[in-house]
């Protein structure tokens, strides 16, 4: 038998097993299985569970552990839905989104998602279908469609500017890595700015992934498949996801029973974390 690694600790772990109430002859869905941390916790109380994972390195990751009660799925969590029934798994007492790139992820994959590798390329793709990379929409993009990205999936002041200088540093020279959208950013602002990176990076990322329109389609599916009385967890790490979950949330009638937010020190990899626990009603 292979030896089961180590799992890295997810944030919120103990908020997020109290808010999901878990009966050990209940059904529970990780609808981001990520290192597998909430799956594997989640799998000592319950009979059953399913995981799903995009990222196909993250699910072997997942099946090291040898989880015997839970079924993984590779797949999209925007078809939520789809791979529950597909598993048998309706009526489900709850589920659990954690919308935060894994600590794996960051480290391991190389794509660019942090502002602190310089070298690493600006690719930002979570899975292998074939989307456009970060670096693809930074030589592509007009200015107005590079605005509307960053005022919409980071809400920067600035995002004009920073598309106006896009658009005038790759007539020069392209987009490639990480340095080259720091450098674009910096001719902005006149100095480096964490924050502004950390928006723009973010950004991109979403915009790479349809992350928006993945997580309506995903909570919408989520809310469909829970049993009256089932409970949605969420874990957002900005205010435009938050936004999205306390607005599906509204939508569909359910009962807010907690919130709450948690924030980090700059040498965390997250700066800060808002978990929304909430109640189907009808």
């Amino acid at each position: 038998m292979r030896s089961k690694r180590i799992v890295h600790t997810p944030v919120l772990l103990h908020e997020v097993l109290e808010g999901l109430d878990l009966k050990t002859e209940g059904s529970y869905i990780d609808a981001t299985g990520g290192e597998g941390g909430h799956l594997k916790e989640i799998a000592k109380k319950v009979k059953q569970a399913l995981g799903i994972e995009r990222n196909k390195e993250q699910l072997a990751r997942i099946q090291e552990l040898e989880l015997t009660n839970v079924v993984l799925e590779k797949g999209n969590f925007a078809e939520i839905e789809k791979i529950a029934k597909k598993h048998g798994f309706e009526n489900i007492d709850g589920i659990l989104f954690d919308l935060g790139l894994s600590f794996w992820e960051l480290v391991h994959l190389k794509k660019g998602f942090s502002y602190k590798k310089d070298e690493e390329n600006l690719d930002m793709t979570l899975d292998e279908t074939g989307q456009e990379k970060a670096s693809d929409i930074l030589n592509k993009y007009s200015k107005e469609e590079l605005y509307e990205m960053f005022s919409r999936n980071a809400e920067e002041p600035k995002s004009e500017k920073i598309a106006e200088e896009v658009v005038r540093q790759r007539r020069e020279r392209k987009f490639v890595n990480v340095s080259d959208l720091k450098r674009a950013i910096d001719s902005v602002f006149g100095a480096e700015d964490r924050r502004v990176y950390s928006r723009i990076f973010q950004a991109l990322r979403m915009q790479v992934n349809n992350e928006k329109e993945n997580l309506e389609k995903g909570l919408e599916g989520a809310v469909k498949i829970l049993k009256i009385g089932g409970r949605l967890v969420v874990i957002s790490f900005h205010s435009v996801e938050d936004r999205i979950v306390k607005k599906i949330m509204k939508k569909n009638n359910m009962e807010l029973i907690t919130k709450r937010i948690s924030r980090y020190d700059d040498m965390s990899f997250e700066r800060s974390a808002t978990l929304r626990v909430a109640v189907k009603k009808i």
